[in-house]
Parts: structure tokens; C-alpha cells; sequence
């Protein structure tokens, strides 16, 4: 698993923004699945004190711990409280 969170990493860090947290690691028949949340817009919210917005990111990894895909599932205020309903 940390091979996973390593990829996930420099993955994010190098072509989005670098992970804030990792929040889930699944693996699956293809591979793994991950949730990455990422702070957005950083420099813009502190010019305008307003609270840092945290984007929700899916990513899938093959079995070489190559990423293959994400996409942003949700953006939302840090200081919200992130309710699951699965």
C-alpha cells in the first residue's frame, strides 16, 4: 500500500496539486482505487480571507501503480463537515 500512496503523491503533486490528505485506498480486481483531497485555489482564498476550498479526487491505479484515470468528485470549504451517504 505504500507504493500506492507514493504514486498517488507524486502523481497529484506533479500534474494537479499536491494531496492535502489521502482519505481512502481500495484495492480492486484492476488494480486500486483512491480519494485524494487537494487544497484549491490557495493563494486566491487567503487574498480574499475566505476559507480554503478542499477538492474531493477519485483516481484509479492499474496493477503497475500506474495512474490511469481521476476526476474531481466534489469541491467544498475546509471547514465543512463532509457527510458520507454511501
Amino acid at each position: 500500500m505504500k507504493k500506492v500512496l507514493k504514486e498517488v503523491t507524486e502523481f497529484f503533486t506533479e500534474f494537479v496539486k499536491p494531496p492535502y490528505k489521502i482519505t481512502a485506498v481500495q484495492p480492486t480486481e484492476q488494480g486500486w482505487e483512491v480519494e485524494v483531497e487537494v487544497i484549491e485555489e490557495k493563494e486566491y482564498m487567503k487574498a480574499y480571507a475566505k476559507d480554503q476550498m478542499i477538492g474531493v479526487y477519485h483516481a484509479k491505479l492499474n496493477k503497475e501503480m500506474e495512474v490511469e484515470s481521476f476526476n474531481r468528485r466534489d469541491l467544498r470549504s475546509r471547514s465543512s463537515v463532509e457527510l458520507n451517504n454511501e
